[in-house]
C-alpha cells in the first residue's frame, strides 16, 4: 500500500488533528521583556494555566530559578498596554505586581516586598539609579473617582523618581505621555522621550536631555530630536556614554546619534529597513552595544527580520547567522547577544548567542520556548510569503498557510474554506513564527491568510500611513483582494470564505462583512464596532488614536457614522461570533454586546462568548481552550461540517436564518 492511498480522505475542514484547543492554550507561554546583567539573563514567561500571569525568571551558571512564585504578576499597567515592568541591579530585581501596581523589591533570596503605599500610581520603564537609591520611572496616577469633581479626568502621565523607601519625586510633567527615560552611564545625564495628544508614539515623540543636578532634580533639558511627524524611539547610551537612538525621519526607523554640536545628529546605518517598531509598550529593544564601536541589531525587510553586528565608524552591517524570521528583542552582553525570535518551523523561543571571535559562534543556545513540546511536523503547515495586487494599484503582503496533515487529503477538486485574519493595532505587523492558534487550523483543513495590511509596520513610514484617514478601508481592501486572489489562484473556495481578527483586526472584520459581500463568516475578538464610543469609552493612550486613522473632530462625525458597522447593522448578513472579556478597558464589552443584540434582532445567526476576567487579549488556559473550540464549532456549523452527535461548546442564535 502506497503512503498516498492511505490517507484518509475527508473534505477540508474536517480533518482530525492531534492539535486540540488544550494543546494550544498549554503551549501558549507568552516570552517577553528580556534583561542582561553580567552573565545573568532575565525573561518574563506567561503562565496560562495561572491565570494568566507574567512571572520573572532568571539563568544564572546553567540554571533557571522563578524570583516571582504565586501570588505574584509582573506586568504593568500604564498604558494599558505595559511593558517595562521590571529591572535588575546586581542580587536585586524591582517589579510592578499587577495585583495591586505598587512596586516590590526582591534582595537575592528574600521574598519580595512592596516598597510603594498603595494608591492610584501605576508604574513602568524603570532605571536604576543606584548612586541616588531611587528608580526613575513613568508614573501614570489615576483620578481618585470618576465622581470627583476634582480629579482630573484622564490619568496624569509623569516622570518620576521613586526612592527605595517609596518616597515619589516628579521629574518631568506637562507632556501628555513619558517614556523611556535612560540614565547615562556616569548618572550625570538622563534622557527621555515625550508626546502629546493626538499623536500616538509612532506619529511623533520627542528626545530630551537633561542633566541630573546634585539633588537629583532635572535642570536644563534640550531637544534632541523629534517632533510632530518624526516617530522617535530606543534611546540608549553607548559604554563611553553617547546617546544613541532610533527615527523614522528619512522614512525608516533607523539608527541615528546625538552629535558633539547643539543640534548635530550622525544617521549611523541609512537603510530601507526598520530597526524599531511601534512603542505600543514599554521597555522594547532591537539594538544594543557590544562596545563602544560597534552594535548589534535586528532590523526587519519586508517584514522579516535580520540580525547582524554594525561598525559604527563605517556603518558597516556583518550579518550574524541564526534561524530566525521574526526576532521581536535583542539584548547583549559581554561576547554574547540574547534575543527572542522565531521561524515558521520555530515557535518564539530565547536563544544566547555566542559571538566569540567576532562571529556567531554554533548555533543558540535556547533558553526557554514558548512551546515545550511540538506535534510532528507532518501536521505542520509552513507559510508562503506571498505579495499580491490590492486596491489603487498598491501591493499588499501577507503570509498564506495551506492545509496541511500528514494523514488526510481533501476529494478530488474540492478547494478548501480560507480565514483571512486582519492582525490587531492596527499598526502591528504579521510575522511567520510558528504558532499552535494557526496550526490549530490549518491541521483541520482550513487555509489562513494573515495580512500586512497598508498600515503596518516592518515596510516604512510611508506604507504605515497608508492608514492615515483610511481605517476600516485601506486594510478591508487589501483583505478582500487578498481572498479573491486566492480564490483567483484556484487556492481557496470563493463560498468558504473566512474574516477573523482581534481588537483593530475585529474592527476589519466587521467592516469587511457590512461594506463587502466576499466573506461568508466572521470572528470578532473584542473587536471595534463604534467609533465614536470607542473615543468615548477608551483610554487615555488610544482616547485621540482616531483623529490620525480617521478624521480630528468635527469632521470626523460623518465619517464615523459612514464607517461605523453598529450603524450599519442593516448591512451585516453573514453569521459571526463574537468574543468578549469583561474587563476589557481598550475595548469595552458593549461595543461587542450591542451587534450582537443588532444582529440576533435582525435574524442572522450569530453567537456571543463573553469571558470573565479577561481584558484585551485574552491569558488564561480555560479561556483560550473554550474560544478556539467555540469558533471551530461556529465554522463547521455554519457551512454544515460538524459532528451532529457532539456536544454544541457555544450556543448559536438564529440557526434557521443560516444560509
Amino acid at each position: 500500500m502506497t503512503a498516498q492511498s492511505s490517507l484518509q480522505t475527508a473534505s477540508f475542514g474536517t480533518w482530525p488533528s492531534p492539535i486540540g484547543a488544550a494543546m494550544v492554550a498549554a503551549g501558549a507561554t507568552p516570552l517577553s521583556s528580556i534583561a542582561v546583567h553580567g552573565n545573568d539573563i532575565l525573561w518574563l514567561a506567561g503562565r496560562a494555566s495561572e491565570g494568566g500571569r507574567n512571572t520573572l525568571l532568571r539563568r544564572r551558571a546553567g540554571r533557571v530559578d522563578e524570583l516571582t512564585p504565586l501570588p505574584l504578576n509582573v506586568r504593568s499597567r500604564v498604558h494599558e498596554y505595559g511593558g517595562g515592568a521590571y529591572a535588575v541591579e546586581g542580587d536585586t530585581v524591582f517589579f510592578s505586581h499587577a495585583g495591586d501596581n505598587r512596586l516590590y523589591r526582591k534582595d537575592g533570596s528574600a521574598n519580595a516586598v512592596p516598597f510603594t503605599a498603595e494608591g492610584r500610581q501605576r508604574f513602568a520603564d524603570f532605571v536604576v539609579d543606584r548612586a541616588r537609591g531611587r528608580l526613575v520611572a513613568v508614573r501614570e496616577q489615576h483620578p481618585a473617582s470618576p465622581a470627583d469633581p476634582a480629579a482630573h479626568a484622564q490619568p496624569e502621565n509623569t516622570l518620576c523618581a521613586v526612592a527605595f523607601d517609596g518616597t515619589e519625586t516628579v521629574l518631568a510633567q506637562g507632556h501628555d505621555f513619558y517614556s523611556s527615560p535612560r540614565l547615562s552611564p556616569d548618572g550625570r545625564q538622563l534622557a527621555w522621550l515625550t508626546w502629546d495628544h493626538p499623536r500616538m508614539p509612532w506619529q511623533g515623540t520627542e528626545l530630551w536631555l537633561a542633566e541630573v543636578a546634585a539633588d537629583g532634580t532635572l535642570a536644563a533639558p534640550t531637544l534632541v530630536a523629534g517632533g510632530p511627524e518624526e516617530a522617535v524611539c530606543q534611546p540608549e547610551w553607548s559604554p563611553d556614554g553617547r546617546l544613541y537612538f532610533v527615527s523614522d525621519r528619512s522614512g525608516w526607523w533607523n539608527l541615528y546619534r546625538h552629535g558633539d554640536q547643539a543640534g548635530q545628529v550622525d544617521a549611523i546605518c541609512p537603510l530601507a529597513a526598520e530597526f524599531a517598531g511601534p512603542q505600543w509598550t514599554f521597555g522594547n529593544a532591537m539594538y544594543g552595544f557590544l562596545s563602544a564601536g560597534e552594535i548589534a541589531c535586528t532590523y526587519i525587510e519586508e517584514g522579516v527580520s535580520r540580525l547582524a553586528r554594525l561598525a559604527i565608524g563605517t556603518g558597516k552591517l556583518e550579518p550574524i547567522a541564526n534561524p530566525y524570521q521574526e526576532i521581536r528583542e535583542l539584548r547583549t552582553g559581554d561576547g554574547f547577544i540574547v534575543v527572542l525570535g522565531g521561524s515558521p518551523t520555530i515557535p518564539a523561543e530565547i536563544a544566547h548567542i555566542d559571538l566569540g571571535n567576532g562571529v556567531a559562534n554554533g548555533e543558540p543556545q535556547v533558553l526557554a520556548r514558548s512551546i515545550e513540546t511540538l506535534p510532528d511536523a507532518g501536521y505542520l503547515s509552513v507559510p508562503e510569503s506571498i505579495r499580491y495586487p490590492s486596491a489603487q494599484g498598491r501591493t499588499a503582503y501577507a503570509f498564506f498557510y495551506p492545509p496541511h496533515n500528514r494523514d488526510c487529503a481533501a476529494p478530488a477538486g474540492e478547494k478548501p474554506p480560507v480565514i483571512v485574519i486582519g492582525h490587531g493595532g492596527p499598526t502591528g505587523m504579521a510575522a511567520s513564527t510558528l504558532k499552535l492558534a494557526t496550526q490549530f487550523w490549518t491541521s483541520r483543513g482550513f487555509g489562513v491568510l494573515d495580512v500586512n495590511y497598508g498600515g503596518s509596520t516592518g515596510f516604512g513610514r510611508a506604507y504605515r500611513d497608508l492608514l492615515k484617514g483610511q481605517w476600516g478601508v485601506v486594510d478591508v481592501k487589501d483583505c478582500v483582494a487578498g481572498a479573491r486572489w486566492l480564490v483567483d489562484q484556484g487556492r481557496a473556495d470563493g463560498d468558504r470564505l473566512i474574516i477573523r481578527g482581534s481588537s483593530a483586526g475585529g474592527y476589519t472584520t466587521l467592516c469587511a462583512l457590512a461594506f463587502h459581500d466576499v466573506f461568508k463568516l466572521g470572528a470578532s475578538y473584542y473587536g471595534v464596532s463604534d467609533l465614536q464610543g470607542l473615543d468615548d469609552d477608551s483610554h487615555k493612550f488610544e482616547s485621540h488614536y482616531n483623529e490620525y486613522l480617521i478624521a480630528p473632530q468635527p469632521q470626523a462625525r460623518q465619517v464615523y457614522l459612514e464607517r461605523s458597522p453598529s450603524h450599519h447593522a442593516d448591512k451585516l448578513a453573514r453569521p459571526m461570533i463574537f468574543f468578549q472579556g469583561l474587563d476589557d478597558m481598550v475595548v469595552p464589552p458593549q461595543q461587542s454586546a450591542a451587534m450582537v443584540q443588532a444582529l440576533r434582532e435582525r435574524g442572522v445567526p450569530v453567537a456571543y462568548v463573553e469571558l470573565e476576567g479577561e481584558g484585551h487579549g485574552f491569558r488564561k488556559a480555560e479561556t483560550i481552550v473554550r474560544t478556539l473550540e467555540a469558533e471551530l464549532y461556529f465554522y463547521r456549523r455554519m457551512f454544515g461540517l460538524h459532528d451532529t452527535a457532539a456536544p454544541a461548546p457555544v450556543e448559536i442564535h438564529n440557526l434557521d436564518g443560516a444560509a
